[in-house]
């Protein structure tokens, strides 16, 4: 098939178009700089003459962030391709509203699956000090928006993908880096990790990123997809604690792991989040639908980040993530 990705060369980008590449698909990108086809993902309008010479079976959006961008997509590939498949997030639901406080409420049941309420409130980044990236503001920000609109044009069928907490080797920007700040603990020779026991047993949805690539493929090729929202994240639904300590199995750590009932610092979830409010998600619906199984076991995905992580160890780290001297005086209160 000829595919067509509009934003590869991110996080999860390269791992989307490997797989896709490794399963004999014919695969284009789209992006800023390099080769293929260039240009800005927030004007597609301005590649359409390259769009109509390709004219892609399926389009792959890996960075459709806003309604604006959204209608972009489908007006550029209305008439020219055959499906998109949109990734999404489970930001969505309303449950992320819930563990944020701007939503009253009783407490949203999980695991989310793919017919749980969304938010009612938009834009959930709006008036945050979220730096800027991609061309776009945060402030314009919401994947609900971004899936009605390409939900809602029958003659551009579009899958949706909603993503879990994704993780693996390649985040150069540091955003995904989700277990750093527990491994430089362990790799500073720290006797014990301290969590919040609220931290502790937090629960979130997961995703190893050629795990993630592996659904999207799936999601390429079956064209039953078309018209259907998935969630994609692991099986297991693991807390914090569980994380942690399957971390330190990687790493090759030996320390004790200690829940304490009382406010840690950071890294653990500041209480002024509603964590009873848990976030992780049920993919029954994609592993029954299209077949989807992980490429990668937890354990080897979570061996290969550590590894990774390793080798490149970010240029500049927040003194506030590791205030060793306020954690030990918890662990002395807590003996």
């Amino acid at each position: 098939m000829r595919v067509l990705v509009l934003g590869a060369t991110g996080f999860l980008g390269p791992a989307i178009m490997e797989r896709l590449v490794g399963c004999g698909h014919e695969v284009t990108l789209f992006h800023r700089g390099g080769t293929a086809i260039r240009g800005d993902r927030n004007h597609l309008d301005r590649s359409t003459g390259e769009f109509r010479r390709l004219r892609p079976d399926v389009v792959v959006d890996v960075l459709g962030f806003t309604e604006r961008q959204a209608q972009g997509l489908v007006e550029a590939f209305r008439g020219l391709a055959g499906r998109l498949v949109v990734l999404s997030s489970g930001d969505v639901y309303r449950a992320n509203d819930i563990l944020f406080r701007r939503a009253e409420g009783p407490i949203e049941p999980t695991p989310l699956s793919e017919s749980s309420p969304l938010r009612d409130r938009l834009f959930p980044y709006r008036g945050m000090p979220v730096p800027a990236a991609y061309g776009i503001s945060w402030d314009e920000y919401d994947k609900i928006l971004v899936e009605r609109v390409v939900m809602s044009d029958s003659r551009l069928p579009a899958t949706v993908l909603r993503l879990p907490m994704v993780y693996g080797p390649g985040d150069y920007q540091g955003r995904k880096r989700r277990f750093a700040a527990y491994l430089k603990r362990m790799d500073d020779g720290r006797g014990a990790i301290l969590l919040d026991r609220l931290t502790a047993e937090w629960k979130a949805p997961w995703g190893f990123t050629e795990n993630v690539a592996e659904a999207v493929r799936l999601a390429v090729e079956h064209d039953r997809a078309a018209g259907k929202i998935y969630n994609v994240c692991e099986l297991g639904r693991p807390d914090m604690a569980t994380w942690v300590r399957e971390v330190a199995a990687a790493a090759g750590w030996a320390g004790r792991i200690v829940a304490v009932d009382e406010a840690c610092p950071p890294p653990n979830l500041p209480r002024q989040l509603n964590l009873a409010q848990h976030l992780d998600m049920d993919s029954t619906k994609i592993r029954n639908e299209l077949g989807y199984r992980e490429i990668v076991s937890r354990k080897e995905a979570i061996e290969r980040t550590v590894a990774w992580d390793r080798g490149h160890a970010p240029e500049e780290t927040d003194p506030a993530q590791y205030d060793y001297a306020a954690e030990d005086a918890i662990l002395g209160r807590s003996i």
